[in-house]
C-alpha cells in the first residue's frame, strides 16, 4: 500500500475533524473533536503549515494526520499526531518527518537538538512499539476529569467574607487573567512563558465567552485566582485552566470557583462538564477535584523524544 503525504491547508480541518472523531470513538468510545479547534491548531501562529503540517492518504482518504508548533524558541518542540489503527506505516511515515522537522527547527532556534513532547491516549491507535523503537518514553501522565451536573443541586456558591469574584469583562480584566495564568502556572511541568498575544491564541480568544472566564480575590491579596471555562464544546462544558498564587492557596478560592463554573454550566442545561489535570500536580488540584465530584474520564500520557 502507497501513501500520499502532503502539508495541510485551512480547507482541510473538515477531513481533519472527521479523522479526529474517528480516533476518539476508537481511544474514548464516543467524538469530541470539534471543527473549530481543528481550524484554531491548523492557525497556530507557531506553526507554518507548508513544513510544520502532514496528511497522509491511502487514496482520497485520509488516515494519518501531524502537526508541530514551537512555543519555546529554543530546543521544546510540540506536536500532535493521529492515525487510524490500520494504517500504522502511514503514521511512521508522519511521525519520521515530524521528527526531522523538530531537529531542523531546533537548529533554527540556535540549539543542538529537539526536545519533543507528543500527548497520546493510554490506550493510543498509534502502535506504541513504533515510539518506543525510536527512543520516546513516557514522562507524565494527566486525566480528562468530567462531573454530572443538575442544576437543583449546582447553585452558585455564596461568598465568605472579605472574598469576590468578578467575570472578566474587560480588557484590563484580559490582561490580569493573563498576569494570574503566567505566575500561577510558572512552575507547573513543560510551561512556557507566553506574551498575551500569544496567550489569546493559545486560548482560542476569538471564540471564547469571556462570561465564563472569571477572576476571585481577597480583601488583604486582591486578584489572586482565576478560572477559564469555555462552552462552544459539545460533548461538555470545559474548564480551559484554573490557576491560584502561591500566597493564595488554601483558601478556597478553587472549589469556590470549581462551583461558580458548575452553577454557570448547569444554568445552561449542560449536563457534563470536564477538565483535565496533571496526575502529579503537587498543588493538591488532583484531590480538589475528586472532592468536588469529578471522576476519571480516560488518561493521556505525554511522550518525549531528545533528537540530536
Amino acid at each position: 500500500m502507497s501513501y500520499v503525504l502532503r502539508p495541510a491547508t485551512l480547507a482541510d480541518a473538515p477531513a481533519v475533524t472527521d479523522l479526529l472523531t474517528a480516533v476518539d470513538v476508537i481511544e474514548i468510545g464516543r467524538p469530541e473533536t470539534d471543527l473549530h479547534t481543528v481550524e484554531a491548531d491548523l492557525k497556530h501562529p507557531e506553526t507554518d503549515l507548508a513544513q510544520d503540517s502532514w496528511l497522509a492518504f491511502d487514496g482520497d482518504r485520509l488516515v494519518a494526520y501531524g502537526l508541530l508548533w514551537d512555543e519555546s524558541g529554543g530546543e521544546r518542540i510540540d506536536v500532535d499526531h493521529y492515525v487510524l489503527p490500520d494504517h500504522q506505516r502511514a503514521g511512521r511515515l508522519v511521525l519520521e518527518s515530524m521528527e526531522a522537522r523538530a531537529l531542523r527547527k531546533a537548529r533554527e532556534n540556535g540549539v543542538a537538538r529537539a526536545v519533543v513532547h507528543l500527548h497520546l491516549n493510554t490506550r493510543p491507535t498509534l502502535d506504541t512499539g513504533l515510539i518506543l523503537d525510536r527512543g520516546w518514553s513516557v514522562v507524565r501522565r494527566y486525566h480528562v476529569l468530567r462531573r454530572p451536573l443538575d442544576p437543583a443541586a449546582d447553585a452558585a456558591p455564596a461568598l465568605p467574607p472579605g472574598v469576590r469574584v468578578r467575570p472578566c469583562t474587560t480588557e484590563a480584566d484580559r490582561l490580569r487573567v493573563h498576569g494570574l495564568y503566567q505566575s500561577s502556572f510558572a512552575e507547573h511541568f513543560d510551561f512556557q512563558p507566553r506574551a498575551y498575544e500569544q496567550w489569546l491564541h493559545d486560548i482560542d480568544a476569538g471564540g471564547l465567552d469571556w462570561s465564563l472566564v472569571w477572576i476571585a480575590g481577597t480583601d488583604d491579596l486582591g486578584d489572586a485566582r482565576f478560572l477559564l471555562a469555555r462552552d462552544d464544546r459539545e460533548a461538555m462544558g470545559w474548564i480551559r485552566g484554573i490557576g491560584v498564587l502561591r500566597e493564595a492557596r488554601g483558601r478556597g478560592l478553587a472549589g469556590l470557583l470549581l462551583r461558580q463554573a458548575f452553577a454557570a454550566f448547569a444554568a445552561r442545561g449542560r449536563d457534563t462538564v470536564g477538565l483535565g489535570v496533571d496526575t502529579s500536580n503537587a498543588t493538591g488540584a488532583p484531590e480538589l477535584y475528586a472532592r468536588s465530584g469529578m471522576s476519571v474520564h480516560y488518561a493521556v500520557d505525554t511522550w518525549e523524544a531528545v533528537l540530536r
